[in-house]
């Protein structure tokens, strides 16, 4: 008994057994869109409480994710903001087609401080965002590459408001951003997710961009093809359950698929 525990420690000192892998095993990363921190940070609790299986998340914009996971980042799930950086990525052959699906909805609200003066904003054609900033700047994600920017620049363009609205823009490097700048009340309204809005108590929605202005918010979500973790399975299965639409819906989020049982 002595020489086989003396066989043993020797083993480990040398590096030939470690726990260390069946651990990382029963971890999951997960690449999400910043607007989806609040609601996904409880799915994924919900998620280990029932699995054992931790999960990481990191929250970023959905262009600097995608170009992540492009540029070789270990990510075992991406849940982007938009369709066009889950194609960048599927263009590529980045992702396995079978595991993508199209998961949540999302709506884009005008807001602004919660002491604002501002309120029932009416969004229409010829609706001007411009003259609502007065001599401030309107807080909007990066236009050129972040999805919150890009369906707030569509619609701006859409109700003819862009060409006033461009020069009093504060863009931000992602949805989260925006919402700060506005929360802090560093400009006098900005654009964001209706979800984005609902969690943050220092600022309020002013109006609501009508359906049609802008291309539908759509998250969907995948396996990237590093991934090897044998729980993504499980992870994707959990978002279509019931328990987890009953959270992102709770977060203001619509609900895509048909949910299963949990």
């Amino acid at each position: 008994m002595f020489t086989r525990v003396i066989a043993i420690l020797a083993l480990l000192a040398a590096g030939g057994v470690s726990p260390q892998p069946a651990a990382a095993e029963e971890n999951l990363t997960v690449f999400a869109a910043a607007s989806l921190k609040n609601a996904l940070d409880d799915v994924d609790a919900a998620f280990t409480k029932t699995t054992g299986v931790k999960v990481v998340a990191s929250y970023a914009a959905s262009s600097a994710l995608a170009k992540q996971i492009e540029q070789g980042a270990p990510a075992d799930v991406f849940v982007s903001a938009d369709l066009k950086w889950m194609d960048y990525l599927a263009g590529k052959k980045l992702i396995k087609p079978d595991t993508r699906v199209n998961l949540l909805g999302n709506r884009l609200v005008l807001i602004a401080p919660a002491d604002s003066k501002l309120g029932g904003v009416k969004i229409e054609n010829g609706f001007d965002i411009a003259k609502l900033a007065g001599d401030g700047r309107i807080a909007i994600a990066d236009t050129k590459a972040v999805p919150a920017g890009l369906y707030a620049k569509a619609a701006l363009e859409k109700l003819g408001a862009w060409a006033a609205a461009e020069p009093k823009l504060a863009q931000a490097e992602n949805v989260r951003a925006t919402l700060a700048f506005v929360a802090r009340g560093e400009t006098p309204v900005g654009i964001v997710y209706e979800t984005d809005a609902k969690i943050e108590p220092k600022v309020k929605i002013v109006g609501t961009f009508p359906d049609g202005s802008y291309p539908p918010v759509i998250y969907p979500v995948a396996e990237p093809v590093s991934s090897k973790n044998a729980n993504v399975g499980k992870y994707l299965s959990f978002l279509h359950t019931q328990a987890a639409k009953t959270i992102f819906e709770k977060y203001g989020f619509s609900f895509l698929v048909p949910p299963k049982a949990s």
